[in-house]
């Protein structure tokens, strides 16, 4: 793809995160509106087919997405993709956790596990995004355990049943702004975020110098 170039308009980014899922968008803002000052961007969620590869890589996934999205779009964008990869199950469901969620739920990945002493787990997000002419991939990752029973109502997805290391609570039972002290999108978004910085600071003093 051969983008257009999209500058930021004064010290304002407009970013698009391609998502139907609200409660994905309301964790991303809140680590967005925490980590970039005031007035630095307008970030709001945006539906749009998403397309997919089959591929055992987030990032691949994201990425791929994330150009379709932007043919259509033709605005700075983001797509995100997660996985729950559990050792017990050699990684499963991992790139497919959305399809395995949709089809077992929870309590699905449960009952696989009912004879596995091994519980350990881990979530990984890939963010890609596309602001003409910059295309980049951030990652994030946090270890943890699938608990014996569902725990939580708060959350989405895999929450209620993934407990990260040293918390004692699943994500389904934490709040949004604890739930982003651990979770793999936080740290996705936060280096997002310091990129982001360092973008507009440059569009800024590029324009300033004109």
């Amino acid at each position: 793809m051969e983008p257009n170039r999209v500058r930021p308009t004064g010290k304002t980014l407009t970013l698009y995160f391609v998502t139907g899922n609200r409660n994905k968008y309301e964790e991303a803002r809140e680590v967005m509106e925490r980590e970039l000052p005031p007035g630095t961007l307008e970030f709001h969620p945006i539906e749009v087919e998403k397309l997919e590869i089959q591929s055992e890589r987030l990032d691949k996934i994201a990425l791929f997405a994330a150009r379709h999205a932007y043919s259509i779009v033709r605005h700075p964008l983001l797509v995100e993709d997660s996985g729950l990869f559990v050792k017990a199950l050699r990684g499963f469901p991992g790139p497919y956790s959305s399809y395995v969620f949709e089809k077992l739920g929870p309590s699905g990945i449960l009952r696989l596990m009912e004879n596995s002493s091994d519980r350990s787990a881990y979530f990984e997000t890939a963010i890609a995004v596309i602001i003409p002419p910059y295309e980049k991939v951030f990652k994030g990752r946090v270890e943890g355990i699938i608990t014996r029973q569902i725990r939580g109502n708060k959350g989405f997805g895999f929450d209620p049943i993934f407990e990260p290391s040293g918390t004692g609570k699943t994500f389904a039972e934490m709040s949004i702004s604890e739930k982003n002290l651990y979770s793999h999108r936080s740290q996705a978004f936060k280096k997002l975020a310091q990129w982001l910085k360092t973008l507009i600071q440059g569009s800024t003093r590029h324009m300033s110098s004109k």
